[in-house]
């Protein structure tokens, strides 16, 4: 006789991380002045990302309603165009803005991500709950800037802190699943949603398709990754509405033996977390202030603009370039072979390093195929060795230090060399704030004006320069500042 088994029906109580996540967003915020601070410079920083992004069609071919010509009464304004459309569609459309150049905020760990990307998220549900005719029931009736601050102190902090224990990239999977979750929580909590429904969000969001890194590697690299962080947000507020509107969670969506989260797509490892929500990412987060180029490259950017002087009038004299690094960096961007289009060159160590030898300076233009087809630059690719530095590696993990160091040395035939020029923290980094705020509002005015009116431009700096003003001002007051051709 065959034997049977049946399997228990008893729902367990939800997973411990979904309820302290729900626990985290749903209580009160006490956060630092520092917190809010720099929350303020995440936000116009990743706005004036946005701005910079509209001058490249493809991303461009991105936004504005699915089906056109599509009308949504009271919609969500889309900042830097005319569209107003859908909460979900707009989530989309501000995270695909913010992310497109890879020029927003990083955050660094055993995973990697870039937490500003929630963003799209907060931005969106924030201005639709302002416009609505309706109220939604239980949710706020007004929203002002100091609300969407709050939310991206929790999304930076469930996204980051996740990240220091848990590594989805070593199993496969891209890390805007962490985009997904943390604007699932957020939003969930800024609709009015309680902790029972917030944890239902969040299991929907863990068991919902995660995305695959094909799209961030060789030979695969593409422009994806510049969209998938929307698409993620976009998804966190589909769950959301569909969660408001009755749709039951899944309490064991982590730890279901064979079936949850953990067995299938993690290979069975526990989601591990060390350290209570707060607001330590938030205040430890990093910012791109110099290049648009992935951060482990960031510093080596630093060190080629400083070699540059060196080198410029001695390119046909390179012998060859060493650049040391750390374990990352090495895995993730260190590519030889051709590169197919502007996605796969922000993520080349060696072409990062080739552009300001060569040119003196990085912008995202210089990723574009008018500047990638200068045969000086896969010249200098093909002389490039790449070397991890194990204090490098070791510095990179460690919570006190969090360095991204890099080193370029340049050697030429005649037997001479540059020094080996070393930078081990980033502008962006925190250990570099005083250096980097300057940088970073100017930074921020220079990408308004590649796409506002003058007026404009003045209007957003005034308020947004003020903090108490800007954290006063209501979102939807806000959000109608950046729409295009405004007087």
């Amino acid at each position: 006789m065959s034997a049977h088994t049946t399997e228990s029906n008893i729902r367990p109580a939800p997973d411990a991380e979904l309820a302290a996540i729900a626990d985290y967003v749903a209580g009160p915020s006490a956060f630092s002045a520092e917190a809010y601070d720099t929350a303020r410079y995440c936000l116009i920083d990743s706005l004036g990302c946005a701005m910079l992004a509209l001058q490249y069609p493809a991303c461009v071919r991105h936004l504005g309603p699915i089906i056109e010509g599509t009308i949504v009464p009271h919609g969500v304004r889309v900042p830097g165009t005319s569209h107003c459309v859908d909460p979900i569609k707009g989530a989309y459309d501000i995270g695909c803005m913010i992310r497109w150049l890879d020029f927003n905020d990083t955050w660094l760990a055993a995973e990697w991500g870039h937490p500003s990307d929630n963003l799209g998220a907060i931005l969106s549900v924030a201005d639709y709950l302002c416009r609505r005719p309706t109220p939604v029931a239980n949710a706020p009736g007004s929203l002002k800037v100091r609300d969407v601050l709050t939310a991206m102190i929790q999304a930076h902090e469930i996204q980051g802190v996740l990240a220091l224990e848990n590594s989805f990239n070593r199993v496969g999977l891209d890390h805007v699943i962490l985009v997904k979750v943390a604007s699932t929580a957020v939003v969930m909590r800024m609709l009015g949603g309680t902790k029972a429904q917030i944890i239902d969000a969040l299991s929907q969001a863990w068991i919902d398709g995660q995305s695959l890194r094909t799209y961030r590697h060789a030979p695969n690299a593409g422009p994806r990754k510049s969209w998938a962080a929307g698409d993620a947000t976009s998804r966190a507020v589909r769950i959301a509405l569909w969660t408001l509107q009755g749709e039951p969670g899944l309490p064991s969506a982590l730890t279901a033996p064979k079936w949850g989260f953990q067995d299938v797509l993690f290979k069975g490892n526990p989601l591990k977390r060390s350290r209570p929500f707060g607001s330590y990412v938030m205040e430890n987060v990093l910012f791109k202030i110099s290049f648009p180029a992935e951060f482990h490259a960031q510093t080596a950017a630093e060190c080629a603009m400083m070699l540059h002087p060196l080198v410029r009038d001695r390119l046909d004299q390179i012998e060859r370039i060493v650049l040391t690094t750390q374990e990352s960096a090495v895995r993730i961007i260190s590519k030889a072979g051709p590169l197919h289009n502007p996605a796969d060159r922000d993520h080349s160590l060696q072409y990062i390093v080739a552009i300001p030898l060569i040119f003196g300076s990085l912008t995202a233009d210089h990723y574009e195929d008018k500047i990638a087809r200068d045969p000086r630059i896969d010249a200098l690719r093909d002389k490039m060795h790449v070397v991890e530095d194990p204090r490098y590696t070791r510095e990179y993990l460690e919570p006190d230090k969090r360095s991204i160091a890099n080193a370029v040395q340049v050697f030429f035939k005649d037997g001479t060399s540059t020094q080996k020029i070393e930078v081990e923290y980033p502008l962006g980094h925190r250990r570099r704030r005083t250096e980097g705020i300057p940088l970073l509002v100017k930074k921020f005015q220079d990408n308004l004006a590649t796409r506002l009116k003058a007026g404009q431009v003045k209007a957003i700096l005034d308020v947004c320069q003020d903090r108490a003003r800007l954290e006063a001002t209501a979102v939807d007051e806000f959000m109608a500042m950046w729409v295009l051709n405004q007087a």
